[in-house]
C-alpha cells in the first residue's frame, strides 16, 4: 500500500482526504490511501515517518509550511526561492520539498487579472503568503504586505482610500473567514472598494467568505481558493509519481 497524507494543525475541515480518496476510486488507482496526520508539533514528523514507512508523499498546511524545512534533505528550486513547502516527496527515506501552491495560485489568478492590477496587497505573512509573493514577483506586480504587527509593509490600521485605490489587487493569505469561523474577515476598509478591485481569497470553505462577499457588494471581481487547491493537489500527485 502506498500511503500519502496531510500534516498540519488543525485538519478537521481539510479537503485533501476526500479529494484524494475520490480520485483513487474514480481513476481506479489501486493500493493507494490518503490520510490526515494532525501534528501538535512539527517535531512529531520524525515519529510519523518511522511509524509509517509506507509513506510516499505528504502535503503540508498551516502552520508548518516553513517549519518543515529543517526536516528535508533537499528542496527544488521553486521551494528554495519561496522559502515554504506544501508538498514532500519521500523516496528511500529522503525527503524532498516542493511548492505546488505557487503554480496553482498563478493559474487560478490569471483569468480575472486586468491590465490595471499592477499593485497588490498581500494580507498575512505566513507560508502561503510567500507563494503568493513569488508569483507576484514573477508577474511583475508590485506588492506590499499587510499584517497586524508593524514591520514589513502596512498594518491594517494604515489602510486608507488612497492605498486601496493604489493597490487594486487584494489577496487574503490568512485563514480568517474559513469554516467554522465564517463571520470573520480581514480588517480592511471595505467601503473604499470599487469595481476596479480584485479580491482573491486563498480560503475555499466557505466558497464565498465574508471577505469576498464584502468585495462583491462593492462591485469587485472575486475568486476563492478552490481552483488553487485542486491545482496544487494534482501537481502534488504528479510529483509523487514521477521517477
Amino acid at each position: 500500500m502506498n500511503l500519502y497524507g496531510l500534516i498540519g494543525m488543525p485538519l478537521a475541515q481539510s479537503f485533501s482526504k476526500k479529494y484524494f480518496t475520490e480520485k483513487f476510486e474514480k481513476e481506479h488507482i489501486a493500493n493507494a490511501a490518503y490520510e490526515l496526520f494532525p501534528l501538535e508539533n512539527i517535531s512529531l514528523l520524525t515519529d510519523l515517518l518511522q511509524t509509517h514507512p509506507e509513506l510516499k508523499g505528504l502535503n503540508v498546511t498551516i502552520p508548518y509550511k516553513e517549519q518543515v524545512l529543517q526536516f528535508l534533505n533537499a528542496l527544488n528550486n521553486e521551494a528554495k526561492e519561496i522559502g515554504a513547502v506544501n508538498c514532500i516527496k519521500i523516496n528511500n527515506g529522503q525527503l524532498t520539498g516542493f511548492n505546488t501552491d505557487a503554480p496553482a495560485f498563478e493559474k487560478s489568478l490569471l483569468p480575472q487579472l486586468a491590465s490595471h492590477h499592477k499593485k497588490a496587497l498581500i494580507l498575512g505573512t505566513g507560508g502561503a503568503a510567500k507563494a503568493v509573493l513569488y508569483v507576484l514577483k514573477k508577474l511583475g506586480i508590485e506588492y506590499a504586505y499587510v499584517s497586524r504587527n508593524k514591520g514589513a509593509g502596512f498594518v491594517y490600521e494604515d489602510l486608507t482610500k488612497e492605498i486601496i485605490e493604489a493597490y487594486p489587487l487584494i489577496i487574503n493569505s490568512t485563514p480568517l473567514g474559513s469554516f467554522p469561523k465564517v463571520d470573520t474577515a480581514p480588517d480592511i476598509p471595505y467601503q473604499y472598494l470599487t469595481d476596479k478591485n480584485y479580491l482573491y481569497d486563498l480560503v475555499y470553505n466557505p466558497a464565498k467568505t465574508l471577505f469576498l462577499q464584502k468585495g462583491e457588494e462593492r462591485g469587485a471581481a472575486i475568486k476563492n481558493g478552490y481552483e488553487m487547491l485542486v491545482g496544487q493537489a494534482e501537481l502534488s500527485w504528479e510529483i509523487w509519481n514521477t521517477k
